[in-house]
């Protein structure tokens, strides 16, 4: 997980051409003039999730993974706990759903406060809790960029064979 103000953005553009893309697209981006809902960025590779939401108790938070998509998530106005932690410290309790393309899980881990104006990069393997209200729920506005792993489902497992006399084990020629 990376965690830091948007002014810093640059910093990040390195990690590759997609996560500079949304990191610009939340500097240039003026979302007091923009209604929650999904916006295209790059098509499927990289698209933003807009949302105005109290923050809720921690009791109602869920651990959540992907697979497909790095979140970039940003807080316009507000201020919202997250949590972080790593697949060793929690359990499945939904396995993953591909349309959705998350895992929820139970377990422990470490929360930060996510201000306004800040940033946290969410690689598959940052198992997170967003949204967790700081003492009482309030109002957050909040982007999610998504960004495409370019992960791809693993195909049904494929069966080796074994040597026998019918099938004999292939020799690699000498070059």
């Amino acid at each position: 997980m990376i965690y830091d103000n948007l002014k810093n953005a640059s910093l990040y553009f390195p990690l590759g051409e997609k996560i500079q893309k949304a990191l610009i697209y939340l500097q240039t981006t003026n979302f007091d003039a923009i209604e929650p809902g999904t916006y295209d960025i790059d098509g499927t590779d990289i698209y933003a999730v807009i949302s105005e939401y109290a923050s809720k108790p921690l009791s109602s938070g869920k651990w959540e993974g992907h697979k497909k998509y790095i979140d970039i998530q940003y807080v316009v106005h507000g201020i919202e706990k997250i949590g972080y932690t790593e697949a060793k410290k929690v359990i499945t309790i939904q396995e993953y759903n591909p349309v959705k393309d998350c895992t929820i899980f139970k377990g422990e881990g470490s929360f930060i406060n996510l201000e306004e104006k800040h940033f946290c990069i969410l690689f598959p393997s940052d198992i997170h809790m967003p949204g967790i209200a700081i003492n009482i729920p309030k109002p957050v506005l909040k982007v999610v960029v998504k960004v495409s792993t370019d992960y791809i489902e693993p195909a049904e497992e494929v069966k080796e064979e074994t040597p026998s006399e019918e099938n004999p084990p292939q020799e690699n020629p000498i070059v």
